[in-house]
């Protein structure tokens, strides 16, 4: 069943890279602190620095037309993000914000490119992470067209709990803490909030999963995995 979600994982992004790497990076790297709902950066801002998150979470996004806010990426704590402007110079296509209070290392973009140059094992840990976002774009893109409501929800809850449970037994209960709103879930999956909500209760009373006190718990990882690659 991983095989499914392998595009999902990220861990840590320093986890296999050689010490000298990691250290190379955090040379030049200065720590920021953002408080809840503070922005990091804004769609169409110059691209000048890369981010590792090193504790929180972050929201990438767009502001459309219409006044609504799809969300695009979680961002969570180990995982670097900003690459794509900074590799190929472009303004920053979405918005990105701190979800809950956060704290990022940033690299500036010359500093950025200097360590690729220097440090092939970091260029290709880059790229893929880079194919792995892709692919999660695609699947969703793929979701959207082919998968009813419900089974979009239920792999969003598969997707905010895949990086506790990826290591651990996927038949035992895995519990993280939520800290997207319905209203959030809603533009991740192409919904609406009363239509999570209602998801969300069907999936308690089928005992999927279990949500209380901003806790997420999903009872048995394997079984919501069936549930999704059979609907």
């Amino acid at each position: 069943m991983m095989k499914n979600t392998w595009h999902l994982s990220e861990q840590g992004f320093f986890s296999d890279l050689p010490e000298e790497v990691t250290s190379a990076f955090f040379d030049v790297a200065q720590c920021k602190l953002f408080k809840k709902n503070e922005f990091v950066f804004h769609e169409g801002d110059e691209s000048k620095h890369c981010y590792y998150l090193n504790r929180g979470s972050i929201r990438i996004f767009h502001f459309t037309e219409l006044g609504k806010e799809p969300t695009i990426f979680l961002r969570n704590t180990g995982e670097l993000f900003g690459l794509a402007e900074i590799i190929d110079s472009s303004p920053r296509q979405c918005n990105a914000q701190a979800i809950i209070p956060s704290e990022l290392f940033t690299v500036e973009k010359s500093d950025f490119e200097q360590l690729m140059s220097k440090h092939y094992q970091l260029t290709r840990k880059i790229m893929n992470v880079l194919g792995r976002r892709s692919r999660y774009l695609g699947e969703q893109m793929e979701n959207l067209m082919i998968c009813d409501v419900h089974t979009r929800i239920a792999k969003m809850m598969l997707y905010l709990v895949h990086h506790a449970f990826e290591k651990s037994d996927p038949e035992q209960p895995v519990t993280v803490p939520l800290n997207l709103s319905q209203t959030q879930i809603a533009s991740m999956t192409g919904s609406c909030q009363q239509t999570v909500s209602n998801a969300i209760k069907k999936m308690n009373e089928t005992g999927l999963i279990r949500l209380e006190k901003r806790l997420l718990t999903i009872k048995n990882p394997a079984k919501l995995m069936e549930f999704i690659y059979k609907s």
